[in-house]
């Protein structure tokens, strides 16, 4: 299979994902106990694929500083993005279809910072990709949940809303295809810097956002906290199975085996070269002497 076919089907999932979590608040009444509970394990979802996935994979490939700026760049840039839309929201808040575009624009930047991490991924690994694109399916269901109902609530009519959620699919296949041909030739410290800007936009997403959602939902109980945990252990244990099934930690390791192989092999050749002086001094020596 190419790599774009391959970026094209991995990207489908998240937005897949969000379709069906809007299906189910469309065929389903939502419950503001069930929203709360689905959006604490969705951030906990997001929060273990920065931490398990994301930030681990270039740890070993850049500084700290680099690593500290591309991810308050990612932090800033999710919330100059948050506010222009709030900023938009305060504007056009005497209408219903302002409103309902609002939270469209909210969710698609969302789509659209999933479909930019799996673009990148797949620059980095194929692996890793797979494994980023099966944490966000899981994460996205609550959030298609939660904007199915919004506009439920907005009073938007079913076959409208039901395409709406449906074009998600459009940002997030969109960005990922941009980002993997961006970043396919570039070198493993922009790569590298791209994911940690990823995750800075993610992790903004889920603290801001996702659990502010599920706050206004309803109040948080000891289910919400565990449903957090259970999320964060979802993913980690899907991380683990799926580098299991692709044959171990797969992500970018066998790249920086290679970088570690060069400075042994770098560090060996002086070693090498020295002997070699070295025995050719002790046959002139040796030929002198007779």
């Amino acid at each position: 299979m190419s790599s774009f076919w391959q970026v094209f089907l991995l990207a489908l999932l998240p937005g897949a994902g969000n379709f069906a979590g809007a299906l189910v608040a469309e065929f389903w009444k939502p419950s503001s106990r069930l929203l709360n509970w689905a959006l604490h394990a969705a951030s906990g979802i997001v929060i273990a694929i920065v931490a398990v996935e994301l930030i681990p994979e270039a740890v070993d490939v850049l500084a700290g500083w680099w690593l500290a700026a591309a991810f308050a760049a990612g932090g800033v840039s999710y919330v100059m993005i948050e506010a222009l839309v709030e900023g938009l929201q305060k504007d056009g808040s005497r209408g219903n279809r302002t409103g309902m575009w609002m939270i469209y624009v909210a969710v698609a930047v969302d789509l659209t910072s999933d479909g930019m991490m799996l673009g990148t991924g797949s620059a980095v690994s194929s692996s890793l990709a797979m494994v980023l694109a099966f944490g966000q399916v899981l994460a996205d269901v609550p959030e298609g949940y939660a904007a199915m109902a919004n506009f439920r609530d907005k009073g938007v009519p079913r076959r409208r809303r039901l395409l709406l959620s449906a074009s998600f699919i459009l940002f997030c296949v969109g960005s990922a295809l941009v980002a993997f041909f961006i970043l396919r030739g570039a070198g493993e410290s922009v790569k590298m810097a791209a994911l940690v800007f990823v995750a800075g936009l993610l992790t903004v997403a889920a603290v801001e956002d996702m659990l502010e959602e599920a706050h206004e939902a309803r109040e948080d109980d000891r289910a919400s906290v565990l449903a957090f945990v259970g999320g964060f252990t979802l993913f980690t244990l899907v991380s683990a199975g799926l580098e299991t099934v692709t044959g171990g930690d797969a992500r970018a390791s066998g790249s920086i085996d290679a970088r570690i192989f060069a400075g042994q092999q770098t560090q060996a050749m002086p070693d090498a070269a020295a002997f070699a002086e070295g025995y050719q001094n002790s046959l002139l020596s040796l030929l002198t002497f007779q």
